[in-house]
């Protein structure tokens, strides 16, 4: 008895390591090969769009990064925007950036260390997904009133392939039993999917002209990566400058699905990169998965259930 209580505290940090070493090499393993694909396949070129007077759009995360992009390019096509964020001075400054351009013109995170939200939800799983649940959910019913036929609402979430190697464990979405920042970065991806996925499929069953959709930018170089173990930030940095796509070609991405006329009606929903659907993994699919962890969201959040 003397022997056990040690014995089960050695087999638990062992295995606690060896869940954190696997997720890290998933996830870097999966970021080769994604970047080896981006290589082969030329930057999405954003085509022509009209002028958007008179529309509004919310971003998320739109102080810095893909995010700051997004913001500056529809703000030139004439939309009211809504900068998003967590950082209001961030805001604050990527306004006075835009305008100074016109006088000459997304919220994530990734590899955090464990930590919890205000409200006790663990890092990723609250930024990355809960927070943007929340939102759609309370502007649910102006996208609805907004939208008409031939020019749908849209809501754009911008997932990840991390999504690819992500679980989603119902009774433990906090991540209280193993904790790695890399598998915890993939379930959100992967929660978002779900969730864009339900959503779309019920807007269309309801009738409303809304579409939601989840887009992959690819491997952009923004300060995503700043949380990166020293030596791999140091390599990661490097390797950016070369290979990865910059935020404004990671932007067009999400503009793309956001303004092209080709994703309103029959044609909206589903996961993007590279200004094309893409097939993805078969939890994504899955209905009773998507419906269990909407069902979770809204309790969490202390939200009343009703039909969207």
């Amino acid at each position: 008895c003397s022997l056990r209580a040690p014995l089960d505290i050695l087999t638990t940090m062992l295995s606690t390591f060896f869940f954190c070493l696997l997720s890290a090499f998933k996830l870097y393993l999966l970021g080769f090969r994604v970047l080896l694909s981006q290589l082969s396949n030329k930057p999405l070129r954003l085509p022509v769009v009209p002028r958007q007077d008179g529309k509004v759009a919310i971003v998320t995360g739109g102080g810095r990064g893909i995010g700051f992009e997004v913001v500056r390019h529809l703000a030139r096509l004439g939309t009211h925007v809504i900068i998003g964020g967590r950082d209001e001075q961030e805001g604050l400054a990527a306004v006075k950036r835009i305008c100074e351009e016109y006088k000459e013109a997304k919220a994530g995170v990734m590899l955090l260390p464990e930590g919890r939200t205000d409200d006790g939800f663990e890092l990723h799983f609250g930024v990355n997904y809960l927070g943007h649940f929340l939102l759609t959910w309370l502007l649910l019913d102006t996208l609805k009133d907004s939208g008409k036929c031939g020019d749908n609402s849209s809501i754009v979430s911008v997932s990840s392939s991390a999504h690819r190697i992500g679980e989603i464990r119902l009774n433990d979405l906090n991540c209280c039993q193993n904790y790695s920042a890399h598998a915890a970065y993939c379930n959100s991806k992967l929660a978002q999917l779900l969730f864009s996925s339900h959503l779309h499929q019920e807007l269309q069953l309801g009738g409303f002209p809304v579409i939601s959709c989840a887009v992959d930018p690819g491997m952009v170089n923004t300060a995503l990566y700043h949380h990166l173990w020293t030596p791999l930030r140091m390599a990661q940095s490097l390797i950016a400058r070369l290979l990865f796509r910059t935020p404004a070609e990671g932007a067009a991405t999400v503009l793309s699905a956001a303004l092209s006329p080709a994703l309103n009606g029959n044609c909206g929903g589903g996961y993007w990169a590279n200004g094309r659907r893409e097939m993805t993994t078969p939890p994504s699919f899955d209905p009773q998965l998507q419906r269990s962890l909407w069902e979770i969201s809204t309790q969490l959040l202390g939200l009343q259930q009703q039909d969207i």
